[in-house]
């Protein structure tokens, strides 16, 4: 599994379960370590495409503040004073 690879399988692991103890050498080589509850394959591979269409819940809250922000009519350099984004 290429690194890129294990970075989505990551990514995906943290967003379903932020707390997960694990080893994991790909999405089929995981070890769950100190009484994680496993995660099913599928669900993980689930997560990794919806990351990779939608992004991770982070970015979308921070695409969901920006919007909203210039909803109350900041713009875009504002914004970026208040975020530093």
């Amino acid at each position: 599994m290429t690194r890129d690879n294990l970075q989505w399988l990551n990514l995906a692991i943290r967003e379903i379960n932020p707390n997960a103890e694990y080893q994991a050498g790909g999405v089929d080589n995981i070890t769950w370590m100190n009484g994680t509850n496993p995660i099913s394959k599928s669900d993980i591979e689930a997560k990794i495409t919806d990351i990779k269409a939608n992004g991770t819940t982070e970015e979308k809250k921070k695409a969901s503040g920006k919007s909203k922000l210039k909803e109350l009519g900041l713009d875009d350099a504002e914004i970026k004073a208040l975020t530093g984004k």
